[in-house]
């Protein structure tokens, strides 16, 4: 099993060009899975938010860290093709147990994010010590035989610092993470052109935009230098709408 998901690990890795993104669609079930791999996407990565909401929880580490796993396992056995999972700031699992939970459930690839989920939403952890738990992660799926994929999330965006510092701080974190092993920097919901492109310079390594509606269009970030392109929970809620907007129409209000 290894052998089959360091390979795939591998080659979710090498769809991560800057400059020739890499579009991943964030399934929250097996179906919406099995949905997008069926369009012909190289890979998929899940939603934390999608699946917790999914299964009744809120976002923000609500959900069980064994209900969670469970789900992403169900996502990774409906496709053949490589999946990274958002397993947010990790549910407090320690690098080793997280590591093998995740390899356990099938999936290659993780995203970790810098909030501090202890202290309450907008606060940040220190970039040090996130710097230190994704080399410890890295460093575990290695000797497990499976270099994974991780993406690292960076909450500057999210309420924590004033607009005029988050461009700064994006950088300054980033490269203390990539510096420790991560594959890709997220700046989540970062949509500013001049933002993302100062970013992406700054960190000198992948680059993971949101493809919020307020975001630049898929060419525009290519020419960017952006190399991984992800929806958050977006795809979820407008198919939710979607379902509400057909009973509604079918009821006639």
């Amino acid at each position: 099993m290894s052998a089959d998901l360091a390979e795939k690990a591998k080659a979710l890795r090498a769809l991560h060009r800057p400059g020739d993104p890499v579009v991943l669609p964030n399934a929250w079930d097996a179906a919406s899975a099995r949905r997008f791999a069926g369009l012909g996407f190289a890979a998929v990565a899940t939603t934390s938010a999608g699946v917790a909401n999914a299964l009744g929880h809120a976002d923000g580490e609500q959900i069980p860290a064994d209900a969670m796993l469970a789900a992403v396992a169900r996502i990774a056995s409906a496709v053949s093709v490589p999946v990274t999972a958002d397993l947010e700031a990790g549910y407090g699992l320690a690098p080793k147990e997280l590591v093998g939970r995740l390899l356990e459930a099938g999936c290659v690839g993780i995203n970790l994010e810098d909030t501090d989920h202890g202290r309450g939403k907008g606060v940040l952890v220190d970039a040090g010590r996130q710097a230190d738990r994704i080399a410890a992660v890295k460093e575990a799926g290695r000797a497990a035989g499976v270099d994974l994929v991780l993406n690292a999330r960076v909450d500057t965006y999210l309420g924590a610092l004033e607009a005029g510092a988050r461009v700064a701080e994006s950088i300054r974190r980033g490269r203390r993470y990539l510096e420790a092993g991560a594959d890709c920097v997220y700046p989540i919901t970062a949509v500013d052109e001049r933002d993302l492109g100062e970013i992406v310079r700054g960190v000198e390594g992948p680059v993971n935009a949101m493809a919020l509606p307020d975001a630049p269009p898929l060419a525009r970030l290519a020419q960017l230098g952006i190399a991984r392109i992800t929806f958050g929970s977006l795809l979820m809620r407008r198919a939710l709408a979607e379902a509400e907007r057909a009973l509604r129409e079918y009821l006639g209000s």
